[in-house]
């Protein structure tokens, strides 16, 4: 599953420039961020996106891809911050990814209850 509703591209820029390059460089590290963020997204919104990612629209993918993304961008801020400038700056990013997670997620959950009601 991994790296299906996002790029790593996408992961790391979120993750910003002073990102451990142990974690950018560590194809294992950033599957098993993207694994759980895949699996977490669909659990929370109780809809397969993986299986079905040729038929979701393209604001839907790029709703998903919004949501993993920034998912994946905090386990990798998260794994090391030594690199960030200061402990600030990796808060903020982290904050920043979570507002993108929180929105993304509210938006995806009520498209999913649309498309469920009848």
């Amino acid at each position: 599953m991994a790296f299906t509703l996002c790029t790593s591209g996408a992961a790391t820029y979120k993750a910003g420039a002073n990102c451990s390059e142990t974690v950018l460089t560590t194809e294992a590290i950033q599957d098993s961020f993207s694994n759980d963020a895949e699996g977490y997204i669909e659990q929370l919104t109780n809809s397969d996106y993986t299986t079905n990612y040729a038929t979701l629209s393209t604001s839907i993918k790029n709703a998903v891809s919004m949501v993993v993304s920034a998912l994946i961008a905090k386990e990798m801020i998260n794994y090391d911050m030594s690199g960030y400038t200061s402990r600030t700056e990796a808060q903020t990013m982290l904050d920043v990814n979570d507002d993108l997670i929180q929105r993304g997620l509210n938006s995806l959950k009520r498209k999913a209850d649309t498309l469920k009601t009848p």
